[in-house]
Protein backbone atom coordinates (compact mmCIF):
# COMPACT_ATOMS: atom_id res chain seq x y z
CA UNK A 1 0.00 0.00 0.00
CA UNK A 2 2.72 2.56 1.05
CA UNK A 3 4.62 1.47 -2.58
CA UNK A 4 1.76 2.16 -4.02
CA UNK A 5 0.69 5.75 -2.48
CA UNK A 6 4.85 6.70 -3.30
CA UNK A 7 4.27 5.53 -7.25
CA UNK A 8 0.97 7.19 -7.49
CA UNK A 9 2.85 10.94 -5.64
CA UNK A 10 6.03 10.13 -8.06
CA UNK A 11 3.43 9.87 -11.00
CA UNK A 12 1.68 13.37 -9.83
CA UNK A 13 5.04 14.74 -9.66
CA UNK A 14 5.97 13.88 -13.27
CA UNK A 15 2.98 15.10 -14.50
CA UNK A 16 3.14 18.88 -12.51
CA UNK A 17 7.24 19.33 -13.96
CA UNK A 18 5.87 18.11 -17.53
CA UNK A 19 3.59 20.70 -17.30
CA UNK A 20 5.56 23.26 -16.06
CA UNK A 21 8.36 22.69 -18.82
CA UNK A 22 5.56 22.88 -22.04
CA UNK A 23 3.60 25.50 -20.54
CA UNK A 24 5.66 27.92 -18.15
CA UNK A 25 9.39 27.58 -18.91
CA UNK A 26 9.11 28.85 -22.38
CA UNK A 27 12.67 30.69 -23.38
CA UNK A 28 13.02 34.36 -22.85
CA UNK A 29 11.56 36.91 -25.49
CA UNK A 30 14.53 38.78 -27.10
CA UNK A 31 14.82 42.20 -25.79
CA UNK A 32 15.58 45.51 -27.89
CA UNK A 33 18.98 47.11 -27.30
CA UNK A 34 20.14 51.14 -28.27
CA UNK A 35 23.73 51.06 -29.30
CA UNK A 36 25.07 54.82 -29.96
CA UNK A 37 27.07 55.23 -33.09
CA UNK A 38 28.12 59.03 -33.29
CA UNK A 39 27.38 62.18 -31.39
CA UNK A 40 27.87 65.82 -32.76
CA UNK A 41 27.60 69.08 -31.47
CA UNK A 42 24.77 71.31 -34.06
CA UNK A 43 27.31 74.37 -33.25
CA UNK A 44 30.15 72.39 -35.21
CA UNK A 45 28.88 73.16 -38.88
CA UNK A 46 30.86 73.09 -42.19
CA UNK A 47 28.08 74.91 -44.08
CA UNK A 48 28.50 72.68 -46.95
CA UNK A 49 26.67 69.96 -48.27
CA UNK A 50 28.84 66.23 -47.89
CA UNK A 51 26.76 64.82 -50.43
CA UNK A 52 25.63 61.99 -48.51
CA UNK A 53 21.44 61.66 -47.24
CA UNK A 54 20.49 64.83 -44.84
CA UNK A 55 17.71 65.48 -42.61
CA UNK A 56 16.31 68.55 -40.91
CA UNK A 57 16.76 69.63 -37.31
CA UNK A 58 14.68 72.37 -34.75
CA UNK A 59 16.27 72.65 -31.75
CA UNK A 60 15.39 76.27 -29.87
CA UNK A 61 16.72 79.03 -31.69
CA UNK A 62 18.80 76.60 -34.07
CA UNK A 63 17.63 74.54 -37.41
CA UNK A 64 19.54 73.15 -39.86
CA UNK A 65 20.28 70.02 -41.66
CA UNK A 66 23.13 67.10 -40.76
CA UNK A 67 23.81 63.82 -42.77
CA UNK A 68 23.90 60.27 -41.69
CA UNK A 69 28.04 60.44 -40.49
CA UNK A 70 26.94 63.43 -37.90
CA UNK A 71 28.11 66.28 -40.64
CA UNK A 72 26.40 69.33 -39.70
CA UNK A 73 25.50 70.53 -43.30
CA UNK A 74 23.49 73.60 -42.81
CA UNK A 75 23.18 75.50 -39.26
CA UNK A 76 20.14 78.62 -39.41
CA UNK A 77 20.12 80.51 -35.88
CA UNK A 78 17.57 83.14 -35.82
CA UNK A 79 16.30 85.95 -33.49
CA UNK A 80 14.24 85.23 -30.64
CA UNK A 81 10.48 85.85 -31.26
CA UNK A 82 11.26 84.71 -35.09
CA UNK A 83 9.88 81.58 -35.95
CA UNK A 84 11.54 78.62 -38.74
CA UNK A 85 9.49 76.41 -40.83
CA UNK A 86 11.93 73.32 -42.36
CA UNK A 87 11.33 70.47 -44.38
CA UNK A 88 13.74 68.29 -45.94
CA UNK A 89 13.58 70.42 -49.06
CA UNK A 90 13.34 74.03 -47.87
CA UNK A 91 13.59 76.42 -44.75
CA UNK A 92 12.57 79.79 -43.90
CA UNK A 93 12.91 81.98 -40.95
CA UNK A 94 10.23 84.58 -40.58
CA UNK A 95 9.07 87.49 -37.55
CA UNK A 96 5.67 87.18 -36.50
CA UNK A 97 4.66 90.27 -39.24
CA UNK A 98 6.05 88.07 -41.62
CA UNK A 99 5.43 89.20 -45.55
CA UNK A 100 8.15 88.63 -48.59
CA UNK A 101 9.48 85.89 -46.97
CA UNK A 102 12.65 84.66 -48.55
CA UNK A 103 13.01 80.62 -48.76
CA UNK A 104 16.19 78.39 -49.16
CA UNK A 105 16.92 74.93 -49.85
CA UNK A 106 18.78 72.33 -47.46
CA UNK A 107 21.52 74.45 -49.04
CA UNK A 108 21.34 77.74 -48.28
CA UNK A 109 20.44 78.76 -51.74
CA UNK A 110 17.71 81.11 -52.29
CA UNK A 111 14.79 79.62 -54.10
CA UNK A 112 12.32 82.07 -54.08
CA UNK A 113 10.14 84.85 -51.72
CA UNK A 114 6.56 84.67 -50.92
CA UNK A 115 5.43 88.35 -51.17
CA UNK A 116 2.26 87.81 -48.99
CA UNK A 117 2.28 88.25 -45.59
CA UNK A 118 1.37 85.10 -43.75
CA UNK A 119 3.37 82.25 -42.03
CA UNK A 120 4.96 79.70 -43.97
CA UNK A 121 4.68 76.27 -43.83
CA UNK A 122 6.74 73.45 -45.68
CA UNK A 123 5.12 70.00 -46.31
CA UNK A 124 7.87 67.70 -47.93
CA UNK A 125 8.49 69.72 -51.24
CA UNK A 126 5.22 71.69 -50.93
CA UNK A 127 4.65 75.25 -50.06
CA UNK A 128 2.26 76.82 -48.10
CA UNK A 129 1.09 79.66 -46.13
CA UNK A 130 -1.41 80.46 -43.84
CA UNK A 131 -2.80 84.13 -44.21
CA UNK A 132 -2.92 86.29 -41.26
CA UNK A 133 -6.32 86.25 -41.25
CA UNK A 134 -6.26 82.86 -39.75
CA UNK A 135 -9.09 81.57 -41.63
CA UNK A 136 -7.29 81.41 -45.29
CA UNK A 137 -4.28 79.11 -46.72
CA UNK A 138 -2.45 79.69 -49.95
CA UNK A 139 0.09 76.99 -52.26
CA UNK A 140 3.22 78.30 -53.52
CA UNK A 141 5.40 76.48 -56.49
CA UNK A 142 9.20 76.19 -55.71
CA UNK A 143 9.77 79.84 -57.44
CA UNK A 144 7.57 81.10 -54.65
CA UNK A 145 4.92 82.01 -57.35
CA UNK A 146 0.93 81.48 -56.12
CA UNK A 147 -0.47 78.62 -57.20
CA UNK A 148 -4.10 78.61 -55.24
CA UNK A 149 -5.49 80.04 -52.65
CA UNK A 150 -8.36 78.53 -50.43
CA UNK A 151 -10.10 82.28 -48.80
CA UNK A 152 -12.56 80.85 -45.12
CA UNK A 153 -14.41 82.49 -42.52
CA UNK A 154 -13.74 80.08 -39.84
CA UNK A 155 -10.14 79.66 -38.23
CA UNK A 156 -8.19 76.83 -39.29
CA UNK A 157 -7.31 74.64 -36.66
CA UNK A 158 -5.96 71.44 -38.34
CA UNK A 159 -4.17 70.96 -41.83
CA UNK A 160 -2.41 68.12 -43.61
CA UNK A 161 -1.14 67.60 -46.93
CA UNK A 162 0.12 65.00 -49.15
CA UNK A 163 1.09 64.75 -52.29
CA UNK A 164 -2.48 64.67 -54.24
CA UNK A 165 -4.85 66.10 -51.31
CA UNK A 166 -4.74 68.41 -48.67
CA UNK A 167 -6.94 68.62 -46.06
CA UNK A 168 -7.64 71.51 -43.69
CA UNK A 169 -9.92 71.11 -40.73
CA UNK A 170 -11.79 74.55 -39.27
CA UNK A 171 -13.15 75.74 -36.21
CA UNK A 172 -16.85 75.00 -37.12
CA UNK A 173 -16.44 70.87 -37.37
CA UNK A 174 -15.60 70.78 -41.25
CA UNK A 175 -13.27 69.37 -43.32
CA UNK A 176 -12.64 70.24 -46.50
CA UNK A 177 -10.33 68.63 -48.66
CA UNK A 178 -8.87 70.13 -52.07
CA UNK A 179 -6.56 68.88 -54.87
CA UNK A 180 -3.14 69.74 -53.81
CA UNK A 181 -1.86 71.00 -57.76
CA UNK A 182 -4.72 72.47 -58.55
CA UNK A 183 -6.32 73.97 -55.34
CA UNK A 184 -9.58 72.46 -56.60
CA UNK A 185 -12.52 71.54 -53.93
CA UNK A 186 -13.14 67.68 -53.75
CA UNK A 187 -14.62 67.29 -50.98
CA UNK A 188 -16.41 68.43 -47.47
CA UNK A 189 -17.61 66.77 -44.76
CA UNK A 190 -18.25 67.12 -40.71
CA UNK A 191 -17.78 64.27 -38.35
CA UNK A 192 -19.83 65.77 -35.59
CA UNK A 193 -20.95 64.20 -32.66
CA UNK A 194 -19.59 67.22 -30.17
CA UNK A 195 -21.16 69.87 -28.32
CA UNK A 196 -18.53 72.47 -29.74
CA UNK A 197 -17.21 70.12 -33.79
CA UNK A 198 -13.50 72.07 -33.54
CA UNK A 199 -11.29 70.05 -35.54
CA UNK A 200 -8.34 69.66 -33.11
CA UNK A 201 -6.30 66.84 -34.99
CA UNK A 202 -6.46 65.81 -39.07
CA UNK A 203 -4.54 63.49 -41.19
CA UNK A 204 -5.32 62.26 -44.87
CA UNK A 205 -3.66 59.11 -45.84
CA UNK A 206 -1.22 59.09 -49.32
CA UNK A 207 -3.36 57.50 -51.67
CA UNK A 208 -6.39 60.02 -50.74
CA UNK A 209 -8.91 57.56 -49.47
CA UNK A 210 -8.90 57.66 -45.94
CA UNK A 211 -9.26 61.07 -43.48
CA UNK A 212 -8.35 60.65 -39.85
CA UNK A 213 -9.48 63.39 -37.09
CA UNK A 214 -9.78 64.31 -33.59
CA UNK A 215 -12.34 66.57 -33.36
CA UNK A 216 -15.54 68.09 -30.40
CA UNK A 217 -15.06 69.20 -26.70
CA UNK A 218 -17.42 67.64 -25.00
CA UNK A 219 -17.77 64.01 -25.67
CA UNK A 220 -14.23 64.72 -28.02
CA UNK A 221 -14.04 61.98 -30.59
CA UNK A 222 -11.53 60.24 -33.24
CA UNK A 223 -13.13 59.41 -36.65
CA UNK A 224 -11.84 57.05 -39.52
CA UNK A 225 -13.43 57.50 -42.40
CA UNK A 226 -13.14 56.19 -46.33
CA UNK A 227 -13.64 57.71 -49.58
CA UNK A 228 -16.30 55.86 -51.09
CA UNK A 229 -17.72 57.83 -54.40
CA UNK A 230 -17.66 61.44 -53.58
CA UNK A 231 -18.45 60.99 -50.22
CA UNK A 232 -16.36 59.58 -46.60
CA UNK A 233 -18.39 57.16 -45.14
CA UNK A 234 -17.72 56.57 -41.53
CA UNK A 235 -15.58 52.89 -40.86
CA UNK A 236 -15.07 53.47 -37.21
CA UNK A 237 -15.43 56.61 -34.40
CA UNK A 238 -14.55 56.78 -31.09
CA UNK A 239 -15.42 58.47 -28.12
CA UNK A 240 -12.43 59.52 -26.37
CA UNK A 241 -11.91 58.95 -22.25
CA UNK A 242 -11.41 62.74 -21.97
CA UNK A 243 -11.12 65.80 -23.69
CA UNK A 244 -8.16 67.53 -24.64
CA UNK A 245 -8.56 71.76 -25.28
CA UNK A 246 -4.83 71.58 -27.60
CA UNK A 247 -4.53 70.17 -31.17
CA UNK A 248 -3.75 66.65 -31.09
CA UNK A 249 -1.53 64.48 -33.70
CA UNK A 250 -3.41 62.51 -35.84
CA UNK A 251 -0.53 60.02 -38.18
CA UNK A 252 -1.00 57.85 -40.89
CA UNK A 253 1.39 55.55 -41.63
CA UNK A 254 3.68 55.64 -44.89
CA UNK A 255 1.56 51.82 -46.33
CA UNK A 256 -1.72 53.20 -44.93
CA UNK A 257 -2.41 50.54 -43.11
CA UNK A 258 -2.39 51.97 -39.47
CA UNK A 259 -3.70 55.69 -37.58
CA UNK A 260 -1.89 56.58 -34.59
CA UNK A 261 -4.05 59.35 -32.62
CA UNK A 262 -3.74 60.61 -29.10
CA UNK A 263 -6.28 62.98 -26.73
CA UNK A 264 -5.32 63.95 -23.00
CA UNK A 265 -4.43 60.66 -21.59
CA UNK A 266 -3.86 58.06 -24.07
CA UNK A 267 -2.15 57.19 -27.47
CA UNK A 268 -3.98 54.77 -30.03
CA UNK A 269 -3.71 52.93 -32.75
CA UNK A 270 -6.17 51.88 -34.82
CA UNK A 271 -5.22 49.02 -37.44
CA UNK A 272 -7.33 49.16 -40.74
CA UNK A 273 -6.55 45.81 -41.98
CA UNK A 274 -7.33 43.98 -38.56
CA UNK A 275 -10.46 46.48 -38.24
CA UNK A 276 -9.06 46.48 -34.68
CA UNK A 277 -8.11 49.87 -32.10
CA UNK A 278 -5.48 49.29 -29.71
CA UNK A 279 -4.82 51.86 -26.76
CA UNK A 280 -1.23 52.35 -25.72
CA UNK A 281 0.12 53.72 -22.19
CA UNK A 282 1.13 56.66 -23.31
CA UNK A 283 0.16 59.97 -21.30
CA UNK A 284 2.22 62.57 -22.15
CA UNK A 285 2.11 65.23 -25.32
CA UNK A 286 2.83 64.00 -28.31
CA UNK A 287 6.04 65.65 -30.33
CA UNK A 288 6.59 64.01 -33.27
CA UNK A 289 6.14 60.56 -34.99
CA UNK A 290 8.36 58.87 -37.03
CA UNK A 291 8.42 55.56 -38.44
CA UNK A 292 10.89 53.14 -41.05
CA UNK A 293 9.65 49.46 -41.89
CA UNK A 294 10.88 47.87 -38.94
CA UNK A 295 9.60 50.39 -35.66
CA UNK A 296 7.28 53.57 -35.42
CA UNK A 297 9.00 55.87 -33.16
CA UNK A 298 6.88 58.49 -30.59
CA UNK A 299 8.25 61.44 -29.28
CA UNK A 300 6.75 62.70 -26.20
CA UNK A 301 7.26 66.04 -23.58
CA UNK A 302 6.22 66.14 -19.81
CA UNK A 303 7.50 69.45 -19.15
CA UNK A 304 11.37 68.97 -19.14
CA UNK A 305 11.38 65.02 -19.46
CA UNK A 306 11.17 63.69 -23.26
CA UNK A 307 10.66 60.03 -23.98
CA UNK A 308 11.32 58.17 -27.32
CA UNK A 309 8.75 54.94 -27.90
CA UNK A 310 9.62 52.03 -30.42
CA UNK A 311 6.09 50.58 -31.76
CA UNK A 312 6.35 47.72 -33.86
CA UNK A 313 4.04 46.01 -35.57
CA UNK A 314 2.42 44.43 -33.27
CA UNK A 315 1.04 47.60 -32.19
CA UNK A 316 2.33 47.46 -28.78
CA UNK A 317 5.22 49.33 -26.86
CA UNK A 318 8.46 47.18 -27.33
CA UNK A 319 10.59 49.94 -25.40
CA UNK A 320 11.62 53.40 -24.45
CA UNK A 321 13.76 55.73 -22.90
CA UNK A 322 13.71 59.24 -21.52
CA UNK A 323 15.69 62.13 -20.86
CA UNK A 324 15.68 65.68 -20.08
CA UNK A 325 16.08 68.59 -22.38
CA UNK A 326 15.24 72.30 -23.08
CA UNK A 327 14.39 70.94 -26.93
CA UNK A 328 14.52 67.92 -28.86
CA UNK A 329 13.79 66.09 -31.93
CA UNK A 330 14.00 62.69 -33.38
CA UNK A 331 14.70 61.25 -37.39
CA UNK A 332 14.93 58.06 -38.58
CA UNK A 333 15.83 55.99 -41.52
CA UNK A 334 16.07 52.37 -42.04
CA UNK A 335 18.91 51.57 -40.20
CA UNK A 336 19.15 54.35 -37.19
CA UNK A 337 17.36 56.32 -34.94
CA UNK A 338 18.46 60.37 -34.61
CA UNK A 339 17.74 62.06 -31.28
CA UNK A 340 18.38 65.79 -30.87
CA UNK A 341 18.41 67.71 -27.40
CA UNK A 342 19.42 71.41 -26.68
CA UNK A 343 23.04 71.23 -28.95
CA UNK A 344 23.38 67.58 -29.07
CA UNK A 345 22.49 64.90 -32.31
CA UNK A 346 23.07 61.43 -31.46
CA UNK A 347 22.42 58.29 -33.59
CA UNK A 348 21.64 54.94 -32.46
CA UNK A 349 21.33 51.50 -34.32
CA UNK A 350 18.10 49.51 -32.39
CA UNK A 351 19.10 45.95 -32.04
CA UNK A 352 17.54 42.82 -30.86
CA UNK A 353 19.23 40.40 -28.51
Amino acid sequence: MANKKILISALIMFFFILFYLVFAARPLGKEYHYEPEWETNILNSSDKPSGKDTYFFKLENKAGYFDVDGTITKLITFPEGDKVSISEEYYATYPVNAENTDFFDQNGTLKGTIKEAGFPYFSDDRIFLFLTDGCSVSRYDSQGNLLWTYYGVMPVTAFASKKTSTAIGLADGTIKVFDTQSGELKLQYAPGGSDNPVILGLDISSDSQYIASVSGRNQQRFVLTHREGNQQKVIYHKFLDSDSPYRTSVYFTKDNKRVFYNNKSTVSIYDIEKNKNYDLNIKDKVISIRENDNFVYILTKNKNTYTVYLITNTNSIEGSFAFEAQSAFIQCDEDHLYVGKDTSISCLSINRE
